[in-house]
């Protein structure tokens, strides 16, 4: 709990872990060969198998072709931003697994939880000090009527 000038108190949510800085080797996509040049050869990376492939060669001036060594470090593999992890969660019982890593994994209410059931969700999470990513979706229509 914090108190701000002018204000009550406020509850602030856990802070993660201190942890390494989260470095991306590459952030560009891999883009499959020729996809540029043909409509029905779609964006998403599949490796060139030809016998004769330019690419699969590794010719000068050529895309890369995915590798191992792009992968990122171990210790920030699938950081969030904000350094948590993120956590699926679709009752109230699931949430009460992060309780004691509350500082190492943030809640991500599963999309098809009904509001009902995420309004239970979000006030337990609130009183066990448990980030929720998403606590705001599917509750914004009924606060209007």
């Amino acid at each position: 709990l914090s108190r701000r000038a002018g204000t009550s108190l406020t509850m602030a949510g856990p802070k993660p872990l201190p942890h390494k800085k989260i470095l991306k080797k590459k952030t560009k996509r891999f883009k499959r060969h020729q996809s540029d040049e043909y409509v029905k050869v779609k964006d998403s990376w599949r490796r060139p198998r030809g016998i004769d492939s330019r690419q699969r060669r590794r010719f000068k001036g050529l895309t890369l072709l995915v590798n191992i060594g792009y992968g990122s470090d171990k210790k920030t593999r699938h950081m969030l931003p904000s350094g948590f992890y993120k956590f699926t969660v679709s009752t109230v019982k699931e949430l009460e697994m992060l309780l004691m890593q509350n500082r190492t994994y943030a809640a991500e209410i599963a999309q098809n939880v009904s509001s009902r059931k995420r309004k239970e969700i979000v006030e337990r999470a609130a009183q066990l000090n448990i980030k929720v990513l998403n606590g705001q979706a599917k509750l914004k229509s009924e606060e209007n009527e």
